[in-house]
């Protein structure tokens, strides 16, 4: 089974065309992160996580959920992590939550997608999105043959990169993950799209305007979810473009 989480589509595309090469099951956990729902989950298959990159690490929102959720069949878990340049120390995270787990790990695959964090880097437009994405398919059809042979996928950062990096994510979580950079302009019409796609229900609308609560990843779904262009992050994303992927519907 393949559990993926995706705030603007670059991790559920290689979900599901995992899911089609292997003729596996891709499972949204979005609304099981969200609804804090640890439900038994059974594959006998190996396990697949697909999602973003977050400061060169698995988002804590979906390590924190693997480490309460009931896996049932398989012990080996392969992880397949989107970025726009690089997955740092991932890999070497993501071998101790396994350890942690009790589950054997089997490797950690990055797959280059176009960036989507409009808080602090630039976004393509969507020609040049579809290039990267296309870019990315060897990638992905590589990985899904090592799945199905049940190889491991070899390499995960040293331990001189593991530090640096964990010091770097803790760093920017501390400091940079904040809320209260975001505002809404006079655009927003009040539909309330950015309160639903926000995995920690950390948006909710009052006297129908967004307001965001303190409690969040920087995901960007919401930001880049608006119909009406309507959210900013500070001066950070202005004249940008909002990022979903191309070729997910």
């Amino acid at each position: 089974m393949i559990l993926y989480f995706s705030a603007t589509g670059n991790s559920k595309y290689v979900a599901e065309r995992l899911a089609a090469e292997l003729a596996d099951e891709a499972t949204d956990i979005f609304t099981l992160i969200r609804n804090e729902d640890f439900s038994e989950l059974n594959s006998e298959r190996p396990w697949v996580v697909a999602a973003p990159t977050y400061a060169w690490q698995l988002p804590r929102i979906v390590r924190d959920w693997l480490r309460r959720a009931k896996l049932t069949g398989s012990k080996q878990f392969y992880f397949t992590l989107t970025c726009g340049n690089s997955i740092g120390s991932a890999g070497r995270h993501a071998k101790r939550l396994c350890e942690e787990m009790g589950m054997q790990y089997m490797g950690c695959a990055q797959i280059i997608m176009p960036e989507n964090y409009v808080a602090m880097f630039p976004v393509p437009e969507e020609a040049e999105a579809r290039r990267i994405v296309a870019k990315a398919e060897p990638d992905i059809l590589s990985l899904a043959e090592r799945i199905r042979r049940e190889e491991p996928k070899p390499g995960h950062c040293g331990a001189l990169g593991g530090v640096l990096y964990s010091a770097v994510n803790r760093f920017f979580f501390h400091f940079f993950v904040k809320d209260r950079k975001f505002t809404v302009s006079a655009a927003c019409f009040s539909c309330g799209k950015c309160a639903d796609v926000c995995p920690l229900k950390n948006i909710e609308m009052k006297s129908g305007r967004p307001v965001w609560n303190g409690n969040c990843t920087h995901c960007m779904a919401c930001i880049c979810g608006c119909p009406a262009a309507a959210i900013e992050y500070g001066r950070a994303s202005v004249g940008k473009p909002r990022y979903r992927c191309p070729a997910v519907k």
